[in-house]
């Protein structure tokens, strides 16, 4: 069946779709959240001519997202749609001569397989045909060669024999998916099984001529296996032989074990590749590794003071050992460059969150993903200046709504730090017009942060200050974006520092003259939602609670969750039995005894992070030893993100509910309800 039809493709003319935005006269509601179309992936023609991207919207029907690839020629500004029936592409990339987009898809048996389709539109041809699907994949430069791997289950201990007896039981261990990697040459057409040894293949990148593949590996497919047994080398494509990159004793100056590599990127002349090492609790490290041809050398590059390197967005610029990331700072995300041994340079300056970027085939044009304080993320022009040129506005939809205000405010902790978050206020309001209810609304992570731009989400933002409430989304100690020091100073402090400092900043409103101290709530989702049950366990002044995925008690996360290392970090490398105390004083269980809040409680059903053990025991706490009014929500097979429409609309709707029940609507509200 024709997958792709000429006849369905949408030309757009971008000077209308770029056309000055009129008075907003749309008011938010929930089910606007829906609208909202996202970018999951961008790519440059060579010549820097045609932009690319797969852009995500919501499908009620299916109860879900589907994802399609849009071309945009940037001298006609014509835009095109090349894909139809939510096939889900990914991983975009154009040919060396750019008549081609590479991308992995659907192919309608739930396999994914590659194609390739011309950024002009027409029929995409099937590349490969792999039973069972291609998981990681890259092309080389010249398009001879496509590498990818397939996975294939093998059991190899002592208890082989009952376990295959007994394959439906599920073991703890000794059945691993290892990665296979094979090689099609796109001329001959001719596929070769380049590497098949025990090793599961996390991240995969290829040389220009497709000769070197780096590669992150790790000995088991468990993701536990990531945290601090995760190594980078290099297969010779022609060979089949490794080459290990990191040694053995590399790890031996890290400030914890348990990092895990990010995807490792390898320069186009094969003699570079770099990487980062990420950590619950610490900075990101930035490596690169030269080769001389006969063994690779390992340095540590220097990070900008006071930026958090984000990790997993490292890159090289086309033709060039200058390596490309992007940097958390002060709720801003900047983009850098930096040659091996130099300071990094800042390449967007201002108040801006860059998402993805990628290059032309000199290195000399760069498309950027970028949010703003009125709109979501769209595609931009980087000039050589830092400036940005907006090429798209894939949601113009928002040009109509009425906004609430973003800002950041500071605060003073209690020990004399200086704090901040991203407030969100109602359109129109002013300090004349009386305190607000206020939400805190509370990042996950915790090593990551709130961003000053516009993101309306599940968990609280644009949607609650539309209702008429204040949302304060705090970046307390722990966040990234604030330097090394403010990073780390949570280690071994977690149920305390942080906790700290967001009541701080609930002083601070309240003192501002901005929140109304009777009407305060919290919200937050994973470190967010063990934040929330820290906090109503520490006070009695918040009157509604909605914790979503939220730790309980820092001994059953050790033992349940799928990467236990973040855990240990902030228990100060200590395990259950090594401290104890230290285990109890950090969980929120054992503060219960206090709790006033009214809480709504929300977890996914099969969560492998903060498994709804948790939930179901903080909800029994509650609801049945402290007669507590609360709600236990479970969605259904769903992990650490709710996915599904459905739960998506659930979880809001309870939102809205819960805090209008117990806070009171929202300012400006009684009078929007009654016309």
């Amino acid at each position: 069946m024709k997958r792709f039809s000429m006849t369905m493709i949408l030309v757009l003319t971008l000077g209308a779709v770029l056309a000055s935005a009129g008075e907003r006269t749309h008011s938010i509601e929930a089910e606007d959240y829906f609208s909202i179309a996202g970018i999951t992936g961008i790519a440059l023609s060579p010549d820097g001519t045609t932009a690319a991207w797969t852009e995500m919207r919501w499908n009620e029907e299916d109860d879900g997202r589907n994802t399609e690839l849009w071309s945009l020629d940037l001298e006609s500004k014509a835009t095109q749609r090349l894909t139809f029936d939510g096939m889900g592409p990914s991983g975009i990339r154009f040919s060396r001569d750019g008549q081609w987009i590479y991308f992995a898809a659907s192919d309608g048996d739930g396999s994914s397989q590659i194609w390739r389709i011309a950024p002009a539109g027409g029929d995409a041809k099937k590349i490969t045909s792999v039973p069972d699907g291609i998981e990681l994949w890259d092309l080389s430069a010249d398009e001879n060669v496509l590498v990818y791997t397939i996975s294939t289950d093998q059991t190899d201990d002592e208890w082989k024999d009952l376990r295959d007896a007994f394959a439906d039981l599920e073991y703890g261990h000794g059945v691993t998916t290892f990665s296979e990697v094979h090689s099609l040459n796109l001329k001959t057409w001719r596929i070769r099984k380049v590497f098949d040894g025990k090793k599961v293949i996390r991240s995969l990148d290829l040389s220009a001529d497709g000769t070197l593949a780096a590669l992150t590996t790790t000995p088991d497919n468990e993701l536990v296996h990531n945290e601090g047994w995760s190594i980078v080398e290099v297969l010779d494509i022609a060979s089949g032989d490794l080459t290990m990159v990191t040694a053995d004793d590399w790890r031996s100056g890290h400030n914890s074990p348990f990092g895990w590599i990010d995807d490792v990127q390898m320069a186009d002349d094969g003699k570079a590749l770099g990487f980062t090492v990420s950590f619950d609790g610490f900075p990101t490290r930035v490596y690169t590794a030269n080769s001389n041809g006969e063994k690779w050398t390992i340095s540590e590059q220097a990070r900008p003071e006071g930026v958090s390197v984000v990790g997993g967005s490292l890159g090289w610029r086309p033709h060039s050992h200058t390596l490309i990331f992007n940097g958390d700072s002060q709720a801003r995300v900047r983009l850098y460059g930096q040659n091996a041994g130099s300071a990094a340079k800042g390449l967007t300056p201002g108040d801006v969150v860059i998402g993805g970027y990628t290059f032309d085939a000199t290195g000399s044009k760069t498309l950027v993903t970028a949010g703003a304080l009125d709109s979501p993320e769209d595609l931009y022009l980087l000039s050589s200046d830092g400036t940005l040129d907006r090429v798209t506005r894939i949601n113009p939809q928002v040009d109509q709504w009425i906004l609430p205000s973003i800002e950041t405010v500071q605060w003073t902790a209690p020990d004399g730090a200086q704090v901040e978050g991203i407030l969100e206020l109602p359109p129109g309001w002013t300090k004349t017009d009386g305190p607000l209810p206020l939400i805190v609304e509370i990042h996950g992570g915790p090593t990551a942060a709130t961003h000053y731009s516009m993101r309306f989400w599940i968990y609280g933002r644009t949607l609650m200050p539309a209702k008429g409430y204040a949302l304060l989304s705090p970046n307390y100690r722990g966040s990234t974006g604030y330097g090394d020091q403010f990073l780390t100073q949570l280690i071994g402090r977690e149920n305390d520092i942080e906790v700290k400092d967001i009541l701080a900043g609930v002083d601070a409103l309240i003192e501002r003259g901005i929140a109304d101290p009777e009407r305060l709530g919290v919200m937050g989702w994973s470190n967010g939602g063990f934040l929330t049950n820290a906090l109503i366990a520490e006070t009695t002044r918040f009157k509604a609670a909605s914790s979503g995925a939220g730790t309980l008690d820092m001994v059953l996360q050790w033992a349940v969750e799928d990467t236990p290392g973040h855990v240990i970090n902030f228990m100060d490398a200590a395990l259950p039995w090594q401290d104890p105390d230290h285990y109890v004083k950090s969980s929120p269980l054992y503060g219960l005894a206090s709790v006033t809040t009214p809480t709504l409680i929300h977890v996914g059903g099969n969560d492998p992070r903060v498994p709804p053990a948790h939930s179901r025991g903080l909800y029994r706490a509650l609801k049945i030893y402290l007669d507590i009014p609360t709600e236990l929500i479970v969605y259904p097979g769903a992990a650490h993100g709710l996915r599904t429409y459905t739960h998506r609309k659930a979880k809001m709707a309870w939102d809205l509910a819960w805090f209008e029940k117990y806070l009171g609507v929202g300012w400006g509200q009684e009078a929007a309800d009654s016309e």
